[in-house]
């Protein structure tokens, strides 16, 4: 079935970029590669896909800059595409704004899945068109829209779904796995710890004070919880 959704691949590795065009298109994407950092952030505001699958090792620009790039443009989520296993390396590409990572040597299915489970995520909140209300804070998915205070608050998909799990059960404490299961959507081996560098972008965009938060609490031991009340 065609699900008519744009995903660019930005990949200067021919052979790679050739296998997840031909996996993507035949799950009914339409594909676009770039194979050049440096035009990957204008490629992506003139396309405006749904997704972009990013290589961090790439000429021109590298994928971290790129990222910031693109994040400057909007909500459009990003999946990196690293050789680098090293966690800072991941954890700084989830720190400037990417929904999720891939490992190389990757399997193409795995990547189908990842590229799947992401969109199935931001779909999924659409369609839950309730608007969340607490403290002073409004949660709008069908417009993809948070405010604070009547503040817009400049949200990636990731940090948008994460704040709107919390808001929906304020006091409720989620481990971070349990964050991860509904926030990326796909049980994956992945880092737990990658919930924190998302927890600490969205408290610098949310918290009035990021190093004392009010908002978003940290659980020692478990994880995250949204304040019942605000203190102060």
């Amino acid at each position: 079935m065609i699900n008519r959704r744009t995903v660019l691949v930005v990949e200067d590795e021919p052979q790679i970029a050739d296998i997840v065009r031909q996996y993507l298109e035949r799950d009914g994407y339409r594909v676009a590669v770039v194979d050049d950092g440096g035009r990957a952030a204008d490629e992506c505001a003139r396309l405006r896909p749904d997704l972009v699958l990013l290589d961090l090792m790439l000429p021109g620009q590298d994928g971290f800059e790129v990222c910031r790039r693109i994040r400057a443009q909007g909500p459009t989520p990003v999946i990196m595409l690293t050789a680098r296993d090293g966690e800072t390396d991941k954890l700084v590409g989830l720190e400037l704004g990417a929904d999720d990572y891939i490992t190389k040597p990757f399997s193409p299915r795995e990547v189908v899945a990842r590229v799947r489970a992401v969109l199935r995520r931001g779909r999924a909140a659409e369609d839950d068109g309730e608007v969340l209300r607490v403290h002073d804070l409004e949660i709008d998915p069908r417009r993809f829209l948070a405010t604070r205070g009547g503040q817009i608050l400049d949200l990636t998909p990731t940090e948008f779904r994460l704040l709107a799990v919390l808001a929906r059960s304020p006091g409720r404490a989620f481990t971070r796995l349990q964050l991860l299961d509904q926030v990326q959507g796909f049980g994956f081996e992945g880092y737990e710890r990658t919930v924190d560098a998302h927890v600490k972008n969205l408290r610098q965009k949310l918290e009035p004070d990021p190093h004392r938060p009010r908002y978003i609490l940290t659980v020692h031991g478990v994880g995250y919880r949204l304040a019942e009340v605000l203190d102060g």
